[in-house]
């Protein structure tokens, strides 16, 4: 058996993948917590885990990826310095909306192509309005600039880290 082929068996277990999943979000949410802040523009960061939300929603189906969402979305919130549930929230419902865009056995092929970029930003702006709704009665901030800076710079930051795994991806499908 070639290791191609005993990398299949192994991730044809939803068991395994859920393990999968669950390794990749705790890496993740380290790099978030102890890392991001290096790349940060301003207040600005990419969210690592709005993307790896989107894989799942588009290699599992909605469902899963809303469970994922709050799951993956709880463990930051336990690990970052923020408020219990706002961020399971957003993932949820962002989870939820990349859900939509799933198409059983094409999870790869929309990974490794555009419409993941268009995905998770589209997805990302679900996230992020909702998510920094919560905050913006506190802060003395307008709708618009809440609007740029929260939402779409975020977003837009997000979606050009995704680059990364759809370029990843996209490579492995040429092999």
């Amino acid at each position: 058996m070639t290791a191609g082929t005993q990398q299949r068996n192994i991730m044809a277990s939803p068991a395994m993948r859920g393990l999968l999943y669950a390794t990749v979000a705790l890496v993740l949410t380290v790099i978030h917590v102890v890392f991001l802040g290096f790349v940060a523009f301003g207040i600005v960061t990419p969210d690592l885990l709005m993307i790896l939300v989107v894989w799942i929603a588009l290699e599992e189906g909605q469902f899963t990826a809303t469970v994922a969402g709050f799951a993956i979305g709880l463990l930051y919130d336990a690990a970052g310095a923020d408020v219990l549930g706002s961020n399971a929230l957003a993932k949820t419902a962002a989870g939820f909306a990349a859900g939509y865009f799933y198409r059983p056995g094409m999870g790869r092929t929309t990974i490794g192509s555009y419409r993941f970029l268009l995905i998770v930003f589209a997805a990302g702006l679900v996230h992020n309005l909702l998510y920094f709704t919560l905050y913006v009665q506190p802060m003395q901030v307008s709708f618009w600039q809440f609007v740029l800076t929260f939402g779409f710079a975020t977003t837009f930051y997000t979606t050009v880290v995704a680059v990364f795994p759809m370029l990843y991806v996209n490579r492995k499908k040429e092999w």
